[in-house]
């Protein structure tokens, strides 16, 4: 991973912790639960584009490496790879 990726991945992550730490406060405090769960939105569109953030590293190094190798195994299995990602991800907006 880059070096600027992995800081704001991990700027991401901890902001991430902190909502989820604060999500669980409000539950402690029996806060208005619209306004828990508004919370919880965020948390989500945080990890989700934290997901993006992670998956574009992984285009632009990994997968971008293996189809310029010449090797067609190591292609094949980057794509598999990333097709089972991308399966992941699909269902995020279904929610």
């Amino acid at each position: 991973m880059k070096p600027d990726t992995r800081t704001q991945a991990r700027k991401r992550v901890r902001r991430i912790a902190g909502q989820v730490a604060g999500i669980e406060r409000m539950i402690e405090e029996d806060r208005y639960c619209v306004d828990v769960l508004m919370q919880v939105a965020a948390a989500r569109a945080a990890l989700d584009g934290l997901g993006k953030l992670l998956l574009q590293q992984h285009v632009e190094t990994c997968v971008a490496d293996a189809i310029g190798s010449g090797r067609p195994k190591e292609r094949r299995e980057k794509v598999d790879e990333l097709m089972t990602v991308f399966s992941k991800f699909s269902s995020i907006g279904s929610r």
